[in-house]
């Protein structure tokens, strides 16, 4: 894209849609995004928020009533008690939430791309297209990742009929170094580089689409599609050292769960020092704890009111009184952090940082939620449908002893947590690194880590990326 003359905004347009193709473990065009955008001449950058939302028919039935209060995350505080309806479209089914048509949410990624290339794109819209559409026509070496992939999911993939015709066309499945041919999507991509995204969100490819969603068990419909908005948000920022931190803002708890477990380290009389060796590890792990019981109080803005959380997760002074907390010689079961609410273990995604010759910085996370997102493709589309649904919270799932949290329970065009942590980082208005994850719920420590690598201890890019991680999330460790 470079050489035609094109900038960050359409490389990341063309990088996004090759990506789907040659990554749909966890990336593609039936799916969704979260994105920072740093325009050359502005010190601040753009968030946008090209989620999946829930069907419009993502309706529910009452089931039973739940205690509704928000943790202050300091123990023994609590606020806005109050008793609430909770109703469960899964009721009996849980399942159907991760897996099949039922799991599919309305697809905001071919929006997202289009408006930010819109306003900050220099090449055609339909440039940025064909290097996927040839990878998609003439076939793409099959990498040791997406093979591994397909043996691990080789019962879902078998079972589908769109994906078996994909990665096991002749009955076999495809392995590293075969060619995979996806000639369905390339023709869907190439109606969409002639006709823009209107063929997808009001078109004979959404048309198909949805049919394709609801001949397969799925309430997605025409009109949620036509519903479609991009939302521009105000990103996080974190202060300290001369550095100044960007990142996403609610619905993806990446960026507030980043400021939250920053300011609790920050709060250590060394902080540089604090982070150091065994010791180090052992307190950057129980702020990870702190910040991710905190996170389940978090949802989308449009529909649950985040500010309040969000000035403690935010508060240096609140970070302090955390940092009390964490005792250099032990750890502690779960409600000693002080979580109300069983945690939502998102999955897979794809990052890509992009960076051009005028400093027009692009950072983006994608997802179609689980590998292979809902285990269906589209076979009049080729598209291959997200199983964004899983990332709500239900009544019936309950991990460990705490219930599920309210704030991200299922309605109608509400977009589900996330864990997507796309970074800027700046230093006296000018930009110094981009940084992002894959790995779902394990974005937010990686990147954190990574972060404290560069930025703290001095450590190279290259080092920082490929040194092991820590991961904990109160219920879950690795």
């Amino acid at each position: 894209m470079e050489k035609m003359g094109g900038n960050a905004v359409d490389a990341a347009v063309a990088v996004a849609l090759c990506s789907g193709v040659v990554n749909p473990v966890a990336s593609g065009i039936g799916g969704g995004a979260f994105l920072l955008f740093l325009p050359a001449n502005s010190s601040v950058p753009i968030a946008m928020d090209f989620r999946e939302v829930a069907p419009g028919s993502a309706s529910e039935v009452i089931h039973f009533v739940v205690s509704f209060h928000l943790c202050v995350c300091i123990r023994g505080e609590r606020f806005s008690a109050s008793d609430a309806l909770v109703q469960n479209m899964y009721a009996g089914n849980e399942n159907a939430k991760s897996t099949g048509a039922l799991s599919v949410a309305v697809p905001g990624e071919l929006a997202g791309l289009h408006l930010l290339w819109r306003e900050y794109g220099s090449l055609p819209w339909k440039t940025l297209f064909q290097p996927a559409i040839q990878l998609a026509s003439s076939g793409f070496m099959v990498s040791p990742y997406l093979a591994n992939a397909i043996q691990k999911w080789s019962s879902d993939i078998l079972a589908d009929e769109g994906l078996s015709a994909l990665f096991a066309p002749n009955g076999t499945l495809l392995a590293a170094g075969d060619t995979c041919v996806w000639d369905s999507l390339a023709k869907s991509l190439a109606s969409i580089a002639a006709e823009g995204p209107s063929v997808f969100y009001n078109g004979s490819v959404g048309e198909n689409f949805v049919n394709d969603v609801r001949n397969a068990g799925g309430i997605l419909s025409l009109d949620d599609l036509a519903q479609y908005t991009v939302k521009i948000r105000d990103p996080i920022v974190h202060e300290y050292q001369g550095l100044t931190v960007y990142g996403m803002p609610p619905p993806s708890s990446g960026g507030a769960c980043f400021s939250m477990v920053l300011n609790i380290l920050e709060a250590y009389p060394e902080p540089f020092q604090a982070v150091k060796g065994p010791l180090g590890l052992h307190r950057m792990v129980e702020a990870f704890k702190h910040a991710y019981a905190m996170r389940m109080n978090l949802g989308d803005p449009d529909y649950v009111n985040t500010s309040e959380v969000l000035g403690l997760m935010l508060n240096a002074t609140n970070a302090a009184e955390i940092q009390k907390l964490i005792d250099d010689d032990r750890t502690y079961p779960p409600p000693y952090y002080g979580g109300s609410w069983a945690p939502v273990d998102d999955h897979g995604t794809s990052h890509f940082n992009i960076v051009d010759e005028n400093r027009n910085v692009v950072t983006m996370t994608s997802t179609v939620n689980y590998p292979f997102g809902a285990k269906i493709i589209s076979k009049s589309t080729g598209i291959l449908m997200n199983n964004e649904m899983g990332d709500f919270s239900v009544p019936s799932n309950n991990s460990g002893s705490d219930p599920p949290s309210p704030a991200n329970f299922i309605e109608p065009y509400k977009r589900p947590l996330s864990s997507m942590s796309p970074i800027i980082v700046m230093k006296e208005g000018q930009f110094l690194g981009a940084l992002g994850g894959s790995g779902g719920s394990r974005i937010i420590t990686t990147t954190l880590q990574v972060f404290l690598d560069i930025f703290w201890k001095g450590y190279q890019p290259e080092y920082s990326v490929s040194k092991p991680r820590l991961h904990h999330q109160v219920y879950f460790s690795l």
